[in-house]
């Protein structure tokens, strides 16, 4: 991958390969290929893995195991169930991992023409093929544009008020870590891509991410600095309230308030 995560025309390199899982993860990756042929079966178009084991930056005992999950049909009630299921029995099986993250969608909806800027272009770029078809070849090839960046991460303001009701439900600090992690990973994301288009290029680095954010806005170190701090609670989440608080009451609204003003809204989903 170059430089900036793009090629030599400008358009975005598909990130994370079967051939960077480090060591330490292999046999859990074995196990995920054929645990999730046992589970799904004929419902299964697709499987990928994404995150740092496909990237080969995990960190044992401390990352997750991130999988996206193509599926025939829209998933449905025993669908997730099945797939939180598994999800636990690797979690519990394998202590190189801190826990499971199994996305599920319908074939359709990765190649409807809605989700091609989103969904889409996570499972072209950011999604390293397990099983089954690779749907990037019906997709097209992404630059780092506003386009992007306003279908990937402009619809921060929608998260704002779910996160709050989260916070206020949660009773314990494992539930508070759960979110500060999270919100800080999802805010320190939205910095980055509110000024990709101006740094032209991709990177999943959390740090870098941060890096790139406060070069492009100088006039607001303050920013800069909460997201160089987001990144650190990505890392190492905390379950202190003012934390959470500052998230959904200052850097959440700024940052939303900024990236409709520079890139727009989303465009809507039916969910």
């Amino acid at each position: 991958m170059g430089e900036r995560g793009v090629d030599s025309l400008g358009f975005i390199e598909r990130e994370g390969a079967l051939g960077l899982v480090q060591r330490e993860f292999r046999g859990l990756v074995a196990a995920v290929r054929d645990r999730v042929l046992e589970v799904f079966g004929a419902r299964l178009i697709s499987a990928y893995l994404y995150g740092s084991v496909p990237r080969g930056t995990a960190r044992p005992g401390r990352s997750d195991l991130d999988l996206l999950l193509v599926l025939r049909a829209e998933p449905g009630d025993d669908d997730r169930a099945d797939a939180d299921a598994l999800g636990v029995a690797l979690d519990k099986e394998f202590p190189q991992i801190d826990g499971v993250g199994t996305l599920l969608v319908s074939r359709d909806r990765v190649l409807s023409e809605l989700e091609t800027y989103d969904l889409g272009w996570f499972v072209a770029c950011l999604c390293t093929p397990l099983l089954g078809e690779d749907l990037a070849e019906y997709l097209p090839r992404y630059r780092p544009d506003s386009l992007l960046a306003r279908e990937t991460n402009g619809d921060l303001a929608l998260f704002l008020p779910r996160w709050r009701t989260r916070i206020a439900a949660a009773a314990t600090d494992d539930e508070r870590r759960t979110l500060s992690r999270v919100i800080a990973r999802h805010l320190v994301r939205t910095a980055f891509t509110l000024v990709m288009p101006r740094w032209n290029g991709w990177t999943s680095d959390l740090a870098t991410m941060a890096e790139v954010f406060g070069r492009y806005y100088p006039d607001h170190p303050e920013r800069a600095a909460q997201i160089r701090d987001a990144v650190l609670v990505s890392y190492e989440p905390v379950a202190d309230p003012a934390v959470l608080a500052a998230y959904t009451e200052d850097l959440g609204p700024w940052l939303a308030a900024e990236y409709t003003a520079v890139h727009g809204t989303k465009a809507p989903r039916p969910d």
